[in-house]
């Protein structure tokens, strides 16, 4: 190890500084992202009076929710009608807990989930929902496919960058955090394509089933969460990038004046 003066001692704790800061970013953001990919608050639906609305159709909207063969149409009309919640992974709705028909309305409201399938996922949209013979909407198609996709790319890529900085810690040696950084801005990419293809496809879903009267729609917490995971995979990248180089610069710089 070169003896550092106190110039150089300075430069180590800005560099030092700088990755925890980075660091923390990283860790953050990772826990925003997991939490949102979980989550079940991506869009949600307000409805004036769900509870009357339920007790006119009984337990039928329910049945067709969850339904095997319930198309876009069906279940997108039950999430107007009964306060539903859009997460990547589920849909729920809220309903009285007993909704027979021979039941008086009632205001102890249950939130009831049912998980998309993997095929899904990767199900074709149709230009008319719930009109297999419309054709299929390509553009709807595959913003749902990436909406799906980019999270889990986007969290590997933080993983294996992690991966990549423990060993950097290991080797004693900040040049590995470029890596690291490169990483992390190519994480945030993709949680920024994630929340542009998620909003754009609600977008084009309420152009072709517009949203009622008393319905009103609005995105949720865990879509903000992945809104604020991206500004952070972004910091931490500049950060990591940052302290890598001009840890190298100096180091370079320190090894010529030495040498001379």
């Amino acid at each position: 190890l070169f003896p550092y003066s106190s110039k150089g001692a300075t430069m180590d704790n800005r560099f030092a500084t700088a990755l925890v800061i980075a660091c923390v970013l990283s860790l953050i953001s990772t826990i925003y992202m997991a939490a949102s990919i979980g989550t079940d608050f991506w869009y949600e639906y307000h409805t004036l009076s769900p509870a009357e609305n339920v007790s006119e159709a009984g337990r039928s909207i329910w049945e067709e929710f969850i339904s095997e063969e319930a198309d876009e149409k069906t279940y997108t009309d039950a999430l107007f009608r009964c306060n539903g919640t859009v997460g990547l992974w589920r849909r729920c709705i809220t309903v009285p807990k007993n909704s027979h028909w021979y039941s008086p309305p009632e205001t102890d409201m249950t939130t009831n989930c049912i998980s998309f399938s993997l095929s899904d996922q990767f199900m074709e949209k149709y230009i008319e929902p719930g009109n297999h013979n419309s054709g299929t909407d390509l553009n709807r198609t595959y913003l749902w496919r990436l909406q799906f996709l980019l999270p889990f790319v986007s969290l590997g890529l933080m993983c294996f960058g992690a991966l990549i900085g423990f060993c950097a810690c290991a080797c004693r040696s900040l040049y590995p955090a470029i890596a690291t950084g490169v990483l992390h801005f190519l994480a945030g990419l993709c949680t920024l394509g994630l929340v542009g293809c998620y909003e754009a496809g609600i977008e084009l879903l309420h152009k072709k089933l517009p949203l009622p009267d008393d319905v009103r729609g609005e995105f949720g917490w865990s879509f903000c969460l992945a809104c604020v995971s991206a500004p952070l995979q972004f910091m931490a990248a500049a950060l990591f990038i940052w302290a890598a180089r001009t840890n190298r610069k100096e180091f370079t710089l320190l090894k010529a004046y030495r040498v001379a």
